[in-house]
């Protein structure tokens, strides 16, 4: 399966966005689970680190329902974050309202819409998150986040 991937940077007086693409080699159905499934994901978050790490993760897929996952190296580590589910079109579109928090205690909230087109035997998966408080966060969840994701749900839908 060829992979794309694709990321264009938004910005306007109102808010700092992103968009993304990439292509994934399963049907739309099996990448929306694999994306929403609280057991799928304690799978994938952790498929590509080298040391074991901590996911906990819950989802209660509704609208209105909320994701909680936290995530990290160690206990002194740990990243968190609540999405709420704003609409939910299975397995087409997902829009949640994220908010979350890194080891600093840093905090941030965004809008991401996710939506999954079936395309050549695969899905093309595309990623729009707004609301970021700078260029530089937005640009690492361009380059870093969102490309770790993709890949480590990528290595869960092709392994053996």
């Amino acid at each position: 399966m060829s992979e794309t991937e694709s990321g264009q940077s938004t910005q306007t007086d109102e808010t700092i966005g992103l968009r993304m693409t990439r292509q994934l080699p399963a049907t739309p159905e099996e990448v929306f689970d694999a994306y929403t499934d609280a057991e799928k994901q304690k799978i994938w978050y952790p498929i590509l680190d080298v040391e074991p790490s901590i996911v906990e993760i819950e989802v209660d897929l509704r609208v209105g329902g909320k994701q909680t996952a936290v995530w990290g190296p160690d206990r002194d580590t740990l990243f968190r974050e609540t999405q709420t589910f704003l609409e939910i079109d299975r397995p087409h579109r997902l829009v949640t309202e994220s908010s979350g928090s890194d080891p600093s205690g840093a905090t941030m909230s965004t809008r991401v819409e996710v939506t999954f087109e079936a395309l050549d035997g695969g899905t093309l998966v595309t990623v729009e998150q707004t609301g970021f408080p700078t260029p530089e966060i937005r640009d690492f969840f361009q380059t870093e986040a969102w490309v770790g994701a993709f890949d480590r749900i990528e290595a869960y839908l092709t392994r053996a």
